[in-house]
Order: structure tokens, then sequence, then C-alpha cells
């Protein structure tokens, strides 16, 4: 009796004890960032835990030195952070009196590198070499070739290195396929920065360029295709979408049109005229309506549209009117920049490339609901997010803004980070993970 009455006690711990880990591992895979933008592809952080206020010296847990560069924002599964990277071994340059020579950059050699990196200590657990050799395209003087961030689904992740090929690995960083899906010429070598998506089986590469542009839908276990539809559409830098509607399940590209295609067979469901003058911000939707725009340039405007579900055709609005039938309501004067919108509790907000303007706008019917200029502001290309009653975003020079999310514009405070930010943060339930030019930065409390 006695041997009894002390195995049971034991026998419950052990049944909490299991539950106990259990429960953390689940509330572990509750906040993996899976991709760019995370697992909705909506920046809003769902961790009560996450840090408010940061800088240098305040709730740094950890930084992690990168090899290389790219504006590729970091993804996260389970303990693991992964990022992706290019090392310039060796760049030709005209010699002196020389005059520039646009093939130069064939002799260029390069090393595109994927990082794992703990998540709890920001040690190393391993790095390989995804490619090394020759660029396949050209580039401008201001960017990179790694600009597309990778997608892990707790097997396998994918690195698209743009126009230098497509990678697979397993998640302790060994090779198990690649696919070459050609190297074709971008506007100005501004290069690309579509990343590629992935949803139930199938993963999507959106391929816009100046001489073949393409979607394509590949079995992630081996890279083999299973459709592609070709698209009549220049360079553009969207990641493709996937919208669940109170209708059915839409893949929807950006692009000076719009368009929407079955993610099962890439038949084409709606497309509608963006015009304005870049593709770089990517969509975010409800159950009913989804939000698209396009960055304007200087003397040409951005444009911002509600689609409704369930559309069909060329739902392009008449040009007097600007309505249609598949639309809730269309702007053609927005002021849409390269960040991707937020949309969070009924509200837009959209944030300008350039001179910190912020505009907030209604869901139901696209009216303004305030347009403030935040001081202080420099060239911003992260996408913000949404965490509690807040709104962060965060410009080039690593100055995070944040507001009061709501009708009424409240700044409420900054933080700065001594480094340079293209990349959009990633998130777990009580950290950001955020990549500069030089470092990881963990953010906690």
């Amino acid at each position: 009796m006695k041997h009894r009455n002390l195995l049971l006690p034991g026998i419950t711990i052990m049944i909490l004890a299991f539950m106990i880990i259990t429960s953390a591992c689940s509330s572990l895979s509750d906040y993996n960032w899976p991709q760019f933008r995370g697992p909705d592809a909506n920046m809003i952080a769902s961790g009560a835990g996450l840090p408010t206020e940061w800088g240098d010296d305040m709730n740094v847990a950890w930084t992690h030195e990168l090899e290389g560069e790219g504006w590729a924002s970091p993804v996260i599964w389970g303990n693991r952070v992964f990022v992706s990277t290019v090392v310039a071994e060796k760049i030709n340059k005209p010699g002196e009196g020389e005059e520039e020579n646009q093939d130069l950059y064939k002799n260029d050699v390069y090393r595109w590198m994927l990082s794992c990196v703990d998540l709890s200590t920001g040690e190393e657990i391993w790095k390989k070499v995804v490619r090394q050799g020759n660029p396949r395209i050209r580039k401008h003087a201001n960017t990179n070739y790694a600009g597309e961030t990778p997608v892990v689904d707790g097997e396998r992740i994918y690195v698209s290195l743009g126009m230098n090929g497509l990678y697979c690995f397993d998640l302790d960083g060994e090779l198990l396929w690649e696919k070459d899906l050609g190297a074709y010429e971008t506007q100005n070598g501004w290069g690309t920065g579509s990343s590629p998506l992935l949803y139930e089986g199938k993963l999507y590469i959106q391929r816009d360029n100046e001489e073949h542009s393409f979607l394509v839908a590949l079995n992630p276990e081996n890279g083999e295709e299973i459709w592609r539809v070709d698209r009549e559409e220049k360079t553009n830098y969207s990641t493709p979408f996937i919208w669940k509607n109170s209708e059915r399940t839409e893949l929807v590209t950006g692009g000076l049109r719009a368009r929407s295609y079955d993610p099962a067979t890439g038949e084409l469901l709606w497309e509608l005229q963006m015009d304005g003058r870049y593709n770089i911000p990517g969509p975010v939707a409800t159950k009913d309506l989804l939000f698209i725009g396009n960055a304007g340039f200087r003397d040409i405007p951005g444009t911002f549209a509600a689609v409704k579900a369930g559309a069909e055709g060329d739902i392009t609005p008449d040009s007097v009117s600007l309505t249609s039938e598949g639309l809730a309501w269309y702007n053609a004067d927005a002021p849409t920049g390269n960040p991707s919108p937020l949309l969070y509790e009924g509200l837009l907000y959209l944030l300008s490339s350039r001179g910190g303007d912020l505009s907030c706008l209604d869901v139901a019917t696209g009216e303004i609901v305030y347009q403030e200029k935040v001081e202080g502001v420099g060239a911003c290309w992260a996408s913000p997010w949404a965490q509690g009653d807040k709104i962060f975003f965060t410009d080039e020079k690593g100055v995070t803004k944040v507001i009061r999310a709501g009708r009424d514009f409240e700044l409420l405070h900054e933080n700065r980070l001594d480094d340079r930010f293209w990349a959009s943060m990633a998130t777990t339930g009580e950290a950001y993970i955020f990549k500069g030019d030089k470092k990881l930065y963990c953010i906690k409390k």
C-alpha cells in the first residue's frame, strides 16, 4: 500500500511534466514566423510579452554578426532563425581611364550563404554555401543579390536567389534539391525581390522581369513543376499572397495589373489595372475584402483598391466613376509607398517610402482618417507591424517610431539601433528579430 502511494505522486508528476512540455512546444510552434511578413503575411505580432522599448543598450538579448549583405528578412521555426546573405568575393572594376563595361559583372564572384542561428542564444548552429560563382544578371550599384526571404515549413527551407537559382535544404542544412528557373534581366539592374510562397503542398514563385515573366507552382518535395502561367508584366517585386476569403481561396499577385489565380491550377480568376509606378508592397485582406496597391514615384501617383470576395473577370474600374462590380472602392491617387500596408482593427496604415508620411484609411470606405508627417524619419523599406494597441515602423537608419493604434494619431516614442535596416522584422511570442546590414538583433524583455 505504501508502495502504491509512492508511485501515484510520481506518476502524477510525470504526467504534469509531460503536459507542461507539450504545452511549451505547442506554444513555441504557435509563434513560428515561416515566411515574409509572418504566418499570415500580415505583420501582426501576437505575443503579449514583446517589448515596446529597445535600444543598443536596452532589451537586446543578443546580437549575431552577419557575413555578407542582403535585404532578405529572417524567418523562424521553433528555436531556429534562418537568414540568407551574399558575400562579394571578387568584384571587377574598370581600370583607370577605361569606360564602364556592362559585361564586367560576368567575371565577378559571389558566395550565397544560408545561416541557421539559435533563437535562445544567437549562436550559429550551421552555415551553408548555397551557391558560389558568377552572377547570372547584372545588378545596380545600390542593391545586392540577396533580396528574397526564404520560406520554411518545419521539414525543409526554400531559398530563392532570384535569377541565380532556387534551392531546398533540410533543417540541418543538407541540400535536397535545386532548380534553375532561368535568368532574365530586371529593370535598371534592380534585381528581384519576390519571395517564395508555400501553401498546401505547392511552392509558388513569381518571376517578373524585363524579358519573360511567369508564375510557377512547384512540388516542394522535389522541385518538379506542377503548373506555369505566363504574365504580361515587366519587373515587379511583391510576393504572391494567399487570400482565404468567404467565397474561395485565391493566389493573388501584384503588378501594373493585379491578378488572382486558382492556387490549384493557375486559372485566372480576376484582373485589375492598378497603374502606379512600382509593384513593391504586398496585399492584406479580410474574409470579404482584399486591399492591394502600387507605389507611386515623383509625378506618378500611387494606387490602392479594395477587391470584393468572389470577383470575376476584368474588374478595372470605370475611369470616370472609379467603380466596378468587383471593387468596394478604388483610390487612383493613394499615398501608397514601398512598405506593404498594415491592416489592423478595421483600419489600414500606409507608410510612404520617404518623408515619414503615415496615412490611416477606413477599411470599409477607403476614406482617409488621418494623414500625419512623422518627423525624423529616413527612407522606409521594411513593412510596419502591429502589436497590442501600438503600430511600429522602422526606417533604414534603425529608428522605430511607435504610434498609438486607432483613429486618432498619437506618437508615443521612438527606439534606435545603430545599423542600417531594409529587411522586415520577424517575431516570436516574446522576442523580435531584426536584420541589419551588420548584425541580427534579438530584442527581448
